[in-house]
């Protein structure tokens, strides 16, 4: 059996989009999980989620991993790019489009812009 870490690791390389949350993208089980999934859904982007309240180890190993304290936590391309807030602020300034569209990651461009007019 490998540890969370090497685990974490597979996910977090072998896909991607990842995100570690509480609960699952059709089931938030928390807040801050719902608005990552919901801004990620409603974008249109293929990801995969991670319940890490199935899985204690899981659950602080990505803690660990990412010296990060809190969940939701956002994996693009292998890179950890951040919790709640800061996919929120990235998703209104529109870095969170520059850095998906850098990468290479599909996502719908005009509800991107829906998410910030409704938020202006």
């Amino acid at each position: 059996m490998t540890d969370a870490k090497t685990q974490i690791d597979e996910m977090v390389k072998s896909n991607d989009v990842v995100l570690f949350m509480k609960g699952t993208k059709a089931m938030p089980q928390c807040g801050f999980s719902s608005r990552v999934a919901g801004v990620l859904n409603y974008m249109a982007v293929d990801y995969s989620d991670v319940n890490v309240l199935a899985d204690e180890a899981i659950r602080q190993g990505i803690k660990d991993y990412s010296d990060w304290p809190t969940i939701p936590q956002l994996y693009v391309k292998g890179e950890f790019v951040g919790g709640c807030d800061i996919i929120t602020e990235m998703t209104l300034s529109g870095e969170l489009d520059t850095m998906l569209a850098e990468k290479g990651v599909a996502f719908d461009k005009a509800a991107a812009d829906k998410i910030r007019e409704a938020n202006a």
